[in-house]
């Protein structure tokens, strides 16, 4: 294929999906700077297949299943551990422009549910984190969460209400948690 023509595709196809990418490596690696070495390295791989001829029929889809290849591979070979994981402030920053016109109380209120909300989903298995993570957090469709994963529509389902089911668990007792204290 001529260097063009890939070029053109691949401006088309999979760039404008790259901050996708990098979100769902930032929830399944828990670490912006590996998240950004993921995606390079996903970015490597789909470039390398589209250069062989590889035409994605949905090129989001084609992406984020590279991206969560290479995210697996990585956290089968680092053994990562929950508590290791790097607390998010995107999240955070969000919810100080929404509570900017709050009163301060409101505004704590707000940051610490964020924070533990960021907490619950980053505690999740990742198997479950990845499904609330594309269907939840990137609004993507069971259809193309199922795409991505690989996964009959039917799992997606189940995966994704057994991760609510455990995220309401954990909010829930970290609201119990707090009121004994």
């Amino acid at each position: 294929m001529p260097q063009d023509a890939a070029e053109e595709r691949w401006q088309r196809e999979i760039a404008p999906h790259l901050g996708t990418a990098w979100r769902l490596a930032r929830w399944l690696l828990g670490s912006g700077a590996e998240a950004e070495d993921a995606v390079q390295e996903a970015c490597l791989r789909a470039w390398q297949a589209g250069r062989r001829g590889v035409a994605p029929e949905d090129g989001r889809a084609w992406l984020l299943a590279i991206q969560r290849n290479v995210c697996w591979t990585r956290l089968r070979g680092a053994a990562r551990q929950a508590s290791r994981l790097v607390p998010f402030d995107d999240a955070l920053r969000e919810m100080d422009r929404a509570a900017a016109g709050q009163d301060a109380e409101a505004a704590l209120g707000a940051r610490q549910r964020a924070a533990r909300l960021r907490q619950a989903i980053a505690a999740l298995p990742p198997p479950f984190r990845e499904v609330v993570v594309l269907r939840d957090l990137e609004g993507m469709s069971h259809a193309e969460t199922a795409a991505v994963l690989g996964l009959p529509v039917g799992t997606v389902m189940s995966r994704l209400a057994r991760a609510r089911q455990k995220l309401r668990a954990a909010l829930e007792g970290s609201v119990d948690a707090r009121a004994g204290t």
